[in-house]
């Protein structure tokens, strides 16, 4: 089974109301192919709308809450015109009295399933953004899928709970604000591929909208294991560096099984192997030294 995958680098920028965000949008989306079974925006896709509310600080930024309605409307008319799965980035919501950066997958009948962001990046907690607590697996189009945002694909038990859990693609929206910030990402994002032999599509923002909003630094790809059935290097599709585009590329799911039991390194299986010796190291007891290290001796 072959799965059809776009990602749309979104570039932000500063807007003064929805409607101007909505044309960007419709803008990627026109260019994006008919037949594309999966949709990927990038992560706080709605931020540029904080320079909506004037003045602009970490308090104007969390205020896009007040554009979730028109968000999700605009995204279940987009995936329902189109008959398409859409991740539709993330946003930032206010639930009770907590803020959540939350990625929000449509179905290509409207429907809508979530993600609460489990590991806020340090410099986000500027924005008074709270954690999930939640890793799900979601049977929405042809194979089932997950959700690394951004810093989540720096985090390895991430992607490794939802292999396990059945996702052959992990989806992952982020905003990097610099060129480091970038390949520390797509690095960990390659690594997860190929320690969980999945596929894995990462999808950023970019662009320079000015202070106070970070600039986004990226280029969006989908990635493979590195094996025979694939591009040595394993980019199946790779964008222009910062550009306001869109990559499309289609991935082979019975490759991937396959590739599973006979591929040249079978690390999905044989991560398991030696459970028994992993089993006598107890998780993170072995890394109070680190943490928490004694201090050297003067001697």
């Amino acid at each position: 089974m072959k799965i059809k995958i776009t990602a749309c680098q979104f570039r932000v920028e500063k807007v003064s109301n929805f409607l101007e965000f909505q044309e960007q949008v419709e803008d990627l989306i026109t260019q994006v192919p008919e037949n594309s079974d999966y949709i990927i925006f990038p992560e706080l896709l709605t931020i540029g709308l904080s320079a909506a509310f004037g003045e602009q600080d970490a308090s104007s930024v969390i205020r896009i809450d007040e554009y979730t309605n028109q968000y999700k409307d605009l995204f279940r008319s987009i995936s329902r015109k189109r008959k398409q799965v859409i991740i539709a980035g993330t946003h930032l919501e206010r639930r009770e009295n907590e803020y959540y950066n939350i990625a929000y997958i449509f179905d290509e009948d409207g429907s809508v399933v979530e993600h609460k962001k489990t590991h806020i990046f340090p410099a986000e907690a500027n924005w008074h953004t709270s954690e999930g607590d939640e890793l799900e697996v979601y049977s929405v189009g042809p194979v089932k899928i997950g959700i690394a945002v951004c810093y989540e694909a720096e985090i390895p038990e991430i992607s490794r709970i939802l292999s396990v859990n059945g996702a052959d693609i992990i989806f992952c929206p982020s905003y990097t604000f610099t060129e480091a910030g970038f390949w520390r990402v797509r690095h960990c994002a390659h690594a997860r591929a190929i320690e969980n032999q999945v596929y894995f599509v990462h999808c950023p923002t970019v662009g320079e909208p000015g202070s106070p909003l970070p600039n986004g630094y990226g280029r969006a790809s989908i990635l493979s294991p590195c094996d025979s059935a694939w591009p040595a290097n394993g980019i199946v599709a790779e964008a222009e560096m910062n550009e306001h585009t869109i990559i499309t590329g289609t991935v082979d799911m019975d490759e991937l099984y396959e590739n599973r039991k006979s591929g040249a390194a079978t690390t999905f299986k044989d991560r398991n192997r030696r459970k028994d010796m992993y089993a006598k190291y107890e998780p993170y007891e072995g890394l109070k030294y680190v943490l928490d290290p004694e201090p050297l001796s003067s001697e």
